[in-house]
């Protein structure tokens, strides 16, 4: 497969990087593909649309693809294994998640929304993080995946932000028994790596008190809007070989359209708060001042950080895969990011690229 074109006049960009996972065997690809698009996420979705920008994705280089059984019910799962499925399975990794499985709606008809994803599969999801219940999602999604094995298995939306009042009870089955059905996968071979996949980064310490992971699938806690995991949780996951994988870049929207979109500015799944727009509109002036697309910038912090393996991106269409593709190669002078740390908008302790010290 070829390099999508970037002109008659610019040469094709190199590969893009590969970066190790943890302390495992894997590498991944530094730019991902995440897939709650292709699950239908708030909108409908084409067969053929989700096609095409996994071709897209493939083309370009992108070798990490993450999904999950709650990412429409089922139906991304089967959208990635199809598209997957005639590759080379050494030449990608593939992550995918437990912590829900998902129970049959045998009158369900229509994609009207439901929990965020518009759907057409006759499914329900419910919490589980017992060992029957990982054990159980790990199976159903080899199912839809058509595949073999996956390569990292990710407990999904463990923690208080998601669960409330009930966190206590669903950590319980987890260190109870699903951490038993990770690390009996892993041992034998059935998956290579186990991590967790989640919006906050103080469950991720917590379990990393009691249990040896792989890896974090974290989405939105370190981007340019937010860094506070740079003052001790990241430097852990150096110290402990953990990587990490940054998901939700772009904070919901608002770091990928900046402030001056005609559409509503979207903030951690949330209409953005006015101290949040404030902040963007601070960093869309460093980088109007140096040319660089705000989204760019937003795309490429994320990676000079040393616990940070990768970094996904979510996309239903070839577009914006190409457009996602285009922010990781964009050239950034170093200036921007001194200019950025001089006025308060990168954390003191978050490395800047270029300079890692």
């Amino acid at each position: 497969m070829q390099m999508p074109s970037l002109g008659p006049h610019v040469a094709s960009p190199p590969p893009i990087r590969r970066r190790p996972l943890g302390r495992t065997s894997l590498t991944v690809s530094e730019l991902g593909l995440g897939g709650a698009a292709i699950g239908n996420l708030y909108a409908p979705v084409d067969d053929a649309s989700c096609r095409r920008a996994l071709e897209a994705a493939w083309d370009a280089g992108l070798r990490l693809f993450d999904t999950a059984p709650y990412y429409g019910f089922g139906l991304s799962e089967r959208r990635l294994g199809d598209a997957l499925r005639c590759s080379p399975r050494d030449a990608y990794v593939v992550s995918t998640k437990v912590g829900r499985i998902l129970r049959p709606v045998p009158r369900h008809s229509g994609d009207a929304e439901r929990h965020g994803f518009c759907s057409p599969m006759p499914f329900e999801p419910a919490f589980d993080y017992s060992y029957d219940g990982i054990m159980r999602s790990h199976e159903a999604s080899l199912h839809r995946l058509g595949l073999a094995y996956v390569d990292v298995l990710l407990v999904h939306d463990l923690g208080r932000l998601t669960h409330g009042a009930e966190h206590e009870r669903h950590l319980s089955d987890f260190l109870g028994g699903g951490v038993r059905a990770l690390e009996e996968l892993r041992a034998t071979g059935r998956i290579r790596a186990v991590g967790l996949g989640v919006n906050e980064w103080l469950i991720c310490a917590q379990v990393m008190d009691q249990v040896r992971i792989d890896c974090v699938l974290l989405a939105g806690r370190y981007t340019l809007l937010e860094q506070e995991p740079a003052a001790n949780f990241l430097p852990r996951c150096v110290a402990e070989g953990t990587s990490v994988v940054v998901g939700g870049a772009y904070n919901s929207g608002i770091l990928a359209t900046g402030t001056r979109s005609s559409g509503p500015l979207y903030f951690d799944y949330a209409p953005a708060p006015p101290s949040i727009i404030e902040r963007v509109k601070a960093l869309e002036a460093v980088c109007d001042a140096h040319q660089v697309p705000l989204a760019a910038a937003a795309l490429q912090f994320p990676l000079a950080h040393p616990a940070v393996a990768a970094v996904i991106v979510g996309a239903a269409s070839e577009e914006r895969v190409t457009q996602g593709v285009a922010a990781y190669y964009h050239p950034i002078d170093p200036a921007l990011w001194r200019d950025m740390k001089a006025e308060g908008l990168i954390h003191p302790l978050a490395p800047i690229p270029g300079d890692q010290s």
